[in-house]
């Protein structure tokens, strides 16, 4: 298995259009997602195998999402670990009894999915219009940075700051709600 800067090199000449490298990439973060997986599902190794997949696939198509600043395993692992988190939660959902396809003492997923969009466009509707668009277009939308830059008329880093202060105001938002 390829260490670190191996593996991060691999993944630079991959974003840099060389495409035996971001195979050989995916190959290698194979291997360390298979035993990521497998040491946290061991009654499940089917399941760690299709975690796997996902994760691939996930590193694939947000490849353009790493910061060469940062270790790119805590990159890699951090996916996995969402992936995973999701892959519980919607296990722990399938052994719950069903009345007409809704868990018996689970909201309606519908009604609950409305009222957190209303929510949200409420909240993002507070925000000042750039940080509103960049929030949107990036983190609804899940466009990449680059992309949201391109469409805005924005530097990248300007796409990143309007982001972070967003968030930041959004959760200042939640608060005082939660708090009325």
């Amino acid at each position: 298995m390829a260490d670190e800067a191996a593996l991060r090199a691999l993944l630079l000449k991959g974003l840099a259009g060389d495409e035996a490298a971001h195979r050989a990439f995916l190959t290698e973060a194979a291997a360390l997602l298979r035993a990521f997986f497998r040491n946290r599902l061991r009654s499940r190794p089917e399941d760690a195998e299709d975690l796997v997949q996902e994760t691939l696939v996930a590193l694939h198509t947000r490849r353009d999402s790493y910061d060469p600043s940062y270790p790119l395993t805590a990159w890699m692992y951090a996916i996995a670990r969402y992936r995973l988190i999701d892959f519980l939660r919607r296990a722990k959902k399938r052994d719950h009894a069903s009345l007409d396809g809704i868990d018996i003492g689970e909201p309606d997923p519908d009604y609950e999915a409305r009222d957190a969009k209303r929510d949200v466009t409420a909240l993002l509707d507070q925000l000042p219009e750039k940080q509103r668009k960049a929030i949107q277009l990036v983190k609804l939308e899940e466009k990449s940075v680059r992309d949201a830059a391109a469409e805005t008329g924005l530097s990248e880093s300007d796409i990143k700051i309007s982001i972070h202060r967003g968030l930041k105001a959004l959760m200042r938002l939640m608060a005082e709600k939660g708090a009325t």
